[in-house]
Order: C-alpha cells, then sequence, then structure tokens
C-alpha cells in the first residue's frame, strides 16, 4: 500500500485527487497539507485520511512522517518546486500537478533532486489515461493513419474576473496555457512525438487584459514537428467552447468530440468508424501508473523530463518579455 499525502486542498485535490486515490488498489490518502490546519484535518476527515494525526499546515512536519511515502503536490504552480524538492529530501516519492514549474531551471531542480534522492518523478496529465486516447495513441504509433501531417487541440474556458489565482504574478506565471493549455501540449505531444519527432519551431499570438490580467488570457498556438507536420492549440479562459482535438494523416484522420478535458467519457471518429472505449476516470488512471511506478522501480508514463520539455515550450509560447504576438 502507498501511503500519500495531499499538498494543497483545493478543487483539484477535493473534486478529483482524493476520490482518484480512493479508486485505486494499493493506494490510500494518508495524510493532508494545507496553510490552515483546520481546512487540512476537515479534508482528511471528509476523505478518511488512514493517519493517526492527518491534518498538517507546516511542510517539516508533513514530511517527517515515517509512515508517508509519497506526496501528491496540488498547490499553487509557483509553489510546485521548493515542495518538491523539500519531499524529495525526506525521500518521499512525488506526483506533481501540471505545469510542473514556472521555469525551466527550476524543472530541473526538480527533477536533480528527485533522481539524487532515489525517489520517483511524475506530472499529472491526465489525458494520456483517457481509454478513447489511449486507443487513438495506438493507432497512431502504429501508422493506421499513414504519415501524420497535422494536428490540433481546443481546451477553453469562460472566467468571469480575475479572482483565480492563475490571472496573477504572486503563484502564478501563465493563465489559459496554465490551466488547460498545458494539457493540450502534452496530447499533441504525446500522440506526434513518437511518429513525427520533437517540436523544432513555435509561433503564437497572446490575448492579454481583456480580463484586467497580465497573464495570457487567450492563446493561439502553432508548432512543427521535425517531420515537418503542423499542429495548433487553443487555449483561453475568455470562452467557453466544445472541447475537440483532430488528428490527419495521408491515410486517414480521428476526430475527438469532448475527450479533451477532465473526463473519461466523449466521442471519437475516424475514417474507418469511431473508436469503442469505455468511460473510466483518467486521473485514477495516472494514479495508478504513480502507485506502479514507485512499485516497479520505474519512471511514472509522464516523467519528469516529459514536464520538463512542456515547460520549454510554454516558455517559448508565452515568455515574460514577449517575443510573441500580443493583443
Amino acid at each position: 500500500m502507498l501511503r500519500l499525502g495531499m499538498i494543497g486542498t483545493g478543487n483539484i485535490s477535493r473534486g478529483a485527487l482524493a476520490p482518484a486515490i480512493a479508486e485505486v488498489d494499493g493506494a490510500e490518502l494518508w495524510s493532508v497539507l494545507s496553510r490552515d490546519k483546520a481546512k487540512a484535518t476537515e479534508f482528511a476527515h471528509q476523505h478518511q485520511a488512514a493517519a493517526k494525526t492527518p491534518g498538517f499546515d507546516d511542510l517539516e512536519s508533513f514530511l517527517s512522517d515515517p509512515g508517508l511515502d509519497a506526496v501528491v503536490i496540488a498547490t499553487p504552480d509557483k509553489l510546485h518546486a521548493a515542495q518538491a524538492i523539500a519531499a524529495a529530501a525526506a525521500k518521499k516519492h512525488v506526483l506533481v500537478e501540471k505545469p510542473m514549474a514556472t521555469t525551466v531551471e527550476d524543472a530541473v531542480a526538480m527533477i536533480e533532486a528527485c533522481r539524487s534522492a532515489g525517489v520517483r518523478l511524475g506530472v499529472a496529465y491526465h489525458m494520456r489515461w483517457h481509454l478513447g486516447h489511449r486507443e487513438l495513441a495506438a493507432k497512431v504509433h502504429r501508422g493506421d493513419f499513414g504519415k501524420i501531417w497535422h494536428a490540433r487541440a481546443q481546451w477553453t474556458f469562460q472566467a468571469p474576473n480575475t479572482a483565480n489565482w492563475r490571472a496573477h504574478n504572486d503563484v502564478g506565471r501563465w493563465w489559459s496555457l496554465a490551466g488547460v493549455g498545458t494539457h493540450s501540449l502534452d496530447w499533441l505531444r504525446w500522440m506526434l512525438v513518437p511518429v513525427c519527432g520533437e517540436i523544432i519551431d513555435v509561433t503564437s499570438t497572446i490575448t492579454r487584459n481583456v480580463l484586467g490580467s497580465t497573464h495570457d488570457e487567450s492563446a493561439a498556438v502553432s508548432v512543427q514537428f521535425e517531420s515537418g507536420a503542423i499542429a495548433q492549440l487553443i487555449a483561453s479562459a475568455l470562452f467557453s467552447a466544445p472541447n475537440r482535438a483532430e488528428i490527419y494523416g495521408s491515410s486517414g484522420y480521428a476526430y475527438c468530440s469532448e475527450t479533451i478535458g477532465c473526463g473519461g467519457g466523449g466521442r471519437i471518429d475516424t475514417d474507418n468508424g469511431p473508436i469503442a472505449f469505455s468511460d473510466v476516470n483518467p486521473y485514477a488512471g495516472e494514479i495508478a501508473d504513480f502507485v506502479a511506478a514507485v512499485r516497479d522501480g520505474r519512471d511514472p508514463e509522464v516523467s519528469g523530463e516529459e514536464g520538463r520539455r512542456n515547460i520549454e515550450l510554454l516558455c517559448e509560447i508565452c515568455p515574460d518579455s514577449a517575443d510573441t504576438t500580443t493583443l
């Protein structure tokens, strides 16, 4: 049984990660860390954390528990690196929410700290455990659609104002890109890199200050792969639209409707008909993979190196000094 400590008690922890841990054989929620000890204790009791004293408001005390095996970090983005490095120093395995950091330097430091400590580091890109996506990836990688030339992913949401911490500099760096765009970027790389090579060129148009945030409020991104394939992603905090993804090859295509997102449902159609898949919880899949990685002594499917590459690309897409076209 892998005993997991949750760092952060926000919506993703409450609505997705803690319930996913409860679904996975071989995993249990052990303890919880929050800035507010009362909130940590309430969360721990609500989700049946197993430690005798499960609620903490101090990172050092939380990590010093010998019963704790690993941590799930679900705090604001700029806090990830320090928390992950501290967990590694305490010999705890680390699963960190996306994006894993807000600078390449921090991502590298997290990787090196976990490697030096001999603990596993995984990054939580849950869409890789959508069963329809997994079947689609298998088809792409074995050449069912021929040579891939184009792909597209769109995930947006509509924020009423800039109350979300991602809209501000204190603990965030990107808004729409960190909230949803990073997932679309990971999805595109997962699908295409094995058959198209790495991304070698990035262009983007970023919209800011519509709602009052200097961070990206919308992003339209185009990338080119080594093979010549091109891909696009759309991320936004300004409008809600159908979430979709598309892949086009020399001998076939796939169209994903409402599979991009938090759930395991939606529909995937191809030139040869729909892909059949079961609607399962993708968050449980990522927890199960992390547990198996620790048990088997391997890297999680989305390793720290994969997370670092995503950060490198986010920094090209939306640098602080904006080499992008900015509206």
